[in-house]
């Protein structure tokens, strides 16, 4: 059960408070947590659950902000985890963007949200298209008719249609002339590649995405042609367990609109699509850096959006970069991102050019990480492949559809 959340700026205001039972909980923890963050850094963000002298707090960040939830009594650690997660979502989706800015102008729809998501502590609405149905998303005619009219409330004063069905996250009466279910695999590759070249870590995180405009109540099953490959499975509240313990296949009634039905992690894999190997030496207080990028493996699509950034050491002066192909940019903060975009068939790309480094330092002796990025469509790298789907009653003029999509996550190069 928690009893109460909070929600942090990057500077460690809080922006809102939101006591969750009779038991209230005192600002002084958010003080208490943000002088850890501060000694702490980055280690202790990573940290997902934080046991303080007075409770156990949850913590997720998302563009910036940082949602605490706290608790003194015994619960699931992933509950707390995950509900913070899906508030996330929930804000992100209604206000189309998540920043301290957009908390602070919409803080009265923040606030109603927290309301009709968690009752005394417990999880309860947390389905973004009926929560719609309860509380109007923010526009700019809304603003308008609150300051004419005096009131700030954008709650219904009727109950949504999902109270009266069978599946608390799909309302009974949805009604369409082309019914339509499209499903998308989006992927995101984590790698570390090691300074002499090999491979330590490769492996996907994915995502199954839904987003259903079909009448009526529909059943649907998804199946995949390998699903033994799919680790750590999570799935939406629609999906019945059963199913695919017993023959890996979804079956569910979906909510109306996009969601995400399940995500899965693919671990252990042997290679990635696109090399890129760094070259740095030093000596006289010059530091010589060349970077080649290419294509390892051909997914056969093409592959775009990439770039390569990485951080120069705050023992570099100055840096002179160019490249035969993309364009350079070195930021204020010693930032360098280098975007090619495609990779061209006549040549590699190549990063080259000198680094002054400060006085009385002969030779570098730390060396920058390479983030890279790309994005691949058409194709999941994982190998996970859709079957087929189903619908138990098919309605007249439904259109299917498939995609998939792989970008890079947490891809590093070291020097």
């Amino acid at each position: 059960m928690l009893q109460c959340i909070f929600l942090l700026s990057d500077s460690g205001e809080v922006m809102l408070e939101k006591q969750l039972t009779g038991h209230k909980v005192d600002r002084s923890i958010c003080a208490w947590f943000w002088d850890q963050v501060i000694s702490q850094g980055d280690s202790f963000k990573q940290q997902s659950v934080i046991a303080s002298p007075t409770h156990y707090l949850f913590q997720i960040v998302r563009e910036g902000i940082t949602f605490l939830a706290c608790t003194q009594v015994e619960m699931p650690p992933l509950m707390g985890i995950e509900f913070l997660c899906r508030v996330a979502d929930v804000l992100s989706d209604y206000l189309e963007g998540l920043n301290e800015d957009v908390i602070k102008d919409n803080f009265i729809i923040v606030y109603e949200l927290l309301d009709e998501m968690i009752d005394n502590g417990f999880p309860l609405t947390t389905e973004s298209n009926i929560l719609r149905e309860m509380i109007a998303p923010p526009n700019i005619v809304s603003k308008m008719l609150s300051v004419v009219t005096g009131s700030s409330s954008n709650v219904s004063d009727t109950l949504p249609g999902a109270t009266a069905s069978c599946v608390p996250w799909r309302t009974t009466d949805i009604k369409y002339a082309n019914n339509e279910v499209y499903v998308d695999l989006v992927e995101e590759m984590d790698a570390i590649i090691n300074r002499d070249g090999v491979l330590v870590k490769c492996e996907i995180y994915g995502e199954v995405q839904v987003n259903s405009h079909i009448t009526g109540l529909p059943d649907l099953t998804l199946s995949f042609t390998n699903p033994s490959i799919m680790d750590d499975v999570r799935f939406h509240p629609c999906v019945r367990f059963r199913p695919w313990e017993s023959h890996h296949i979804l079956s569910f009634v979906p909510p109306d609109g996009l969601f995400k039905l399940m995500s899965y992690r693919v671990r252990k894999l042997k290679s990635t699509p696109i090399y890129v190997k760094p070259q740095i030496t030093s000596d006289a207080g010059t530091c010589r850096i060349n970077v080649m990028v290419g294509i390892r493996n051909d997914p056969a699509k093409i592959i775009d959006s990439i770039t390569v950034q990485f951080q120069l050491p705050s023992c570099v002066l100055s840096a002179d970069l160019t490249a035969n192909h993309g364009a350079v940019t070195i930021f204020s903060n010693k930032t360098c991102t280098w975007s090619i975009d495609r990779i061209p068939k006549d040549r590699a790309p190549a990063l080259s050019g000198t680094l002054m480094l400060e006085t009385g330092l002969e030779r570098l002796h730390v060396f920058p990480t390479f983030r890279v990025g790309f994005r691949i469509q058409g194709v999941a790298l994982s190998g996970v492949q859709l079957d087929k789907l189903d619908l138990r009653v098919v309605p007249s003029r439904l259109y299917k559809g498939f995609r998939a999509l792989t970008r890079s996550g947490l891809y590093e190069v070291r020097s």
